[in-house]
């Protein structure tokens, strides 16, 4: 759990780094001659989502999260890469160690569906079937489209939250619930039985919005919220406990989220593919 923490935080402080030694690492893989062909797979592993309702990096909800797979090598050394993949995030207030978040007691649950085009470089030269150059670091950045739907649960009923415009949208100006993301992610890869090989990765996004948890500004003026969301959407906007004077905290105008700061969520996975390229003859 440590590991996987300081994983976590060595990511979010590494992302604007991480486009610069990718462009450079690309160009000096043009170099390496070719191996060129397609390999598929699929991967399985878990997601987490770090936001305005895990601001510490709390990695004690993992989802699931599972995707395909599809690279085309140019060489050795550098590949594109498609992937298609799914995950499950979510986040509670309750788990929580900072006493406003506790009291504030949010929560939500989202599935993701993601579409991702990727150039891919290897530290080292790859190639499938031989007995040297059969392992490598990797890293990995491109684009992403996702799509994502914030619920949160009320008397057992999963509700959700973006028709309700709980931090007082007006109707029609809720935000999207498809946007775009750079991905990034580093790895290591292990060419096994000629055609077939193994990664071990870790990959994460920097998202346009602040919404993936339904939480971003401040809280609406409940009598307007009531007005045109109604009794439901006052409900899920504010959840916080009451004080001892039976009052929440969901004033109009007082801090819900941080919107200096947008979501993001990041996968760990394992994956394993098939390449239909030429394989080279072992050597003896």
């Amino acid at each position: 759990m440590v590991t996987l923490r300081f994983i976590s935080e060595f990511s979010y402080k590494m992302k604007k780094k991480t486009l610069l030694t990718f462009i450079i690492a690309m160009f000096i893989g043009i170099s390496s001659y070719a191996q060129m062909g397609w390999e598929v797979g699929g991967y399985g592993g878990v997601a987490y989502y770090f936001g305005d309702l895990n601001t510490r990096f709390h990695l004690g909800t993992p989802g699931p999260a599972a995707g395909f797979i599809g690279r085309y090598n140019f060489n050795k050394r550098l590949a594109l890469r498609f992937g298609l993949h799914y995950g499950s995030v979510s986040a509670d207030d309750a788990n929580s160690k900072n006493s406003y978040e506790q009291r504030r007691n949010l929560s939500f649950k989202s599935n993701i569906f993601e579409g991702a085009a990727m150039f891919e470089f290897n530290f080292l030269p790859l190639e499938h079937g031989s007995h040297d150059e059969f392992f490598t670091p990797y890293v990995f950045a491109g684009f992403s489209i996702f799509k994502f739907n914030p619920k949160a649960e009320l008397d057992g009923e999963w509700i959700e939250l973006n028709p309700l415009g709980t931090e007082g949208q007006f109707q029609g100006d809720e935000y999207f619930l498809v946007s775009p993301a750079f991905v990034y992610g580093l790895g290591i890869k292990l060419s096994i039985a000629n055609a077939w090989s193994l990664n071990f990765e870790l990959s994460s996004r920097i998202l346009t919005t602040d919404y993936l948890d339904d939480v971003s500004k401040t809280f609406p003026d409940k009598d307007d919220l009531e007005s045109l969301r109604g009794e439901t959407a006052v409900i899920m906007s504010d959840r916080s406990i009451p004080n001892a004077e039976g009052l929440q905290i969901g004033s109009p105008g007082k801090q819900r989220g941080d919107d200096s700061n947008k979501d993001y969520f990041s996968f760990i996975g394992i994956g394993v593919t098939y390449y239909f390229g030429d394989i080279r003859c072992p050597t003896f």
